[in-house]
């Protein structure tokens, strides 16, 4: 293992890279999140929570589907614009209630295999589809869904929360595969049963409830590394990780798992005396869950192999969105 060309190949991934634009974004919308008073979270989280009175919080999501799944799958790429925005709600903690889409699409069988593929994982999740907007005769096929959750205020997780000497924990499903037309993609859903996967969903509920973690994300494009990076970026903070700790199918070698989107995957920043009873919960649903470091006041993350430690993200100097200064 070359630790030094597999940190440079993690900071050079597009799923990471691809998130420095965001900075832009919000530098053109500035304080427009607290316009009406009612935002309790916003930019930086899995969703933004809004206060709805009595101890409750909307939870509000929305993924894009990359345009080179939707050219290599269109069924797959339906299929996880649910997966996705189902799994940005259970990262809060939260109960995923409906999705909208918005389709633009340029043929009648793409739309159709697209749609098949929204059926599916609704059906499989147990979220319907209620309503979306259809864009026909496009030159183009895109596909973005939003979700709504709700979600308890005293127990909602958020990515920004992680206090130093925490444990890190990353739990991921191994049992799955690589689809076979899109290499990114860790399938460990569509073979497996509603209720486990459901059930995988009602864990992070669990947690969230029973407040046995401080900070967590969902693991997403940016890949196991990258997402924990921004959790790190979001609670300015850092972390020292232990690369072999780290749950991996071990068909899969090391540069490949850290960039794969799993189906089933987090990332969370766990009080000590928490931990033990967090990863119980997890494994109850085939959820492979480790202490694989911990966090620290230095605003770096290391990864470490063997006898040799070296810095992927030195948040002092970089960003991978941009929310912090």
């Amino acid at each position: 293992m070359d630790l030094n060309n597999l940190v440079k190949s993690i900071k050079n991934f597009e799923g990471v890279t691809r998130k420095k634009s965001i900075s832009k974004l919000l530098s053109i919308l500035g304080n427009s999140d607290k316009i009406s008073g009612h935002t309790y979270l916003s930019y930086g989280d899995d969703a933004a929570a809004i206060k709805l009175g009595n101890g409750k919080l909307l939870l509000l999501a929305a993924d894009g589907i990359w345009d080179k799944l939707m050219k290599a799958d269109p069924y797959w790429a339906g299929y996880c614009s649910v997966l996705v925005n189902v799994n940005d709600i259970a990262a809060m903690g939260g109960e995923p209630l409906a999705m909208v889409n918005v389709l633009s699409i340029k043929d009648e069988n793409t739309c159709f295999k697209v749609m098949e593929g929204v059926r599916e994982g609704a059906k499989k999740f147990g979220v319907p589809m209620v309503g979306g907007h259809l864009h026909p005769a496009t030159p183009y096929n895109v596909l973005d869904v939003s979700i709504v959750g709700i979600v308890s205020e005293d127990s909602v997780i958020t990515s920004h929360n992680a206090k130093i000497g925490d444990k890190i924990i990353i739990a991921i499903d191994l049992d799955g595969n690589i689809h076979p037309n899109f290499p990114l993609a860790w399938d460990t859903t569509t073979h497996k049963n509603s209720k486990l996967v459901r059930a995988q969903i009602k864990a992070m509920k669990k947690i969230a409830s029973k407040k046995l973690v401080n900070a967590g994300k969902d693991i997403s494009n940016p890949g196991t590394i990258g997402t924990l990076g921004m959790m790190l970026e979001a609670s300015n903070t850092g972390a020292i990780v232990e690369l072999d700790k780290i749950p991996r199918n071990e068909s899969v070698e090391w540069e490949r798992w850290l960039k794969l989107y799993p189906g089933s995957g987090f990332v969370f920043s766990c009080p000590e005396e928490c931990v033990e009873e967090c990863i119980e919960i997890l494994s109850k649903v085939n959820l492979t869950a480790n202490v694989v470091g911990e966090i620290i006041p230095d605003r770096k993350l290391y990864l470490k192999y063997k006898n040799t430690k070296k810095i992927v993200f030195d948040f002092r100097k970089e960003y991978i969105v941009g929310l912090r200064s």
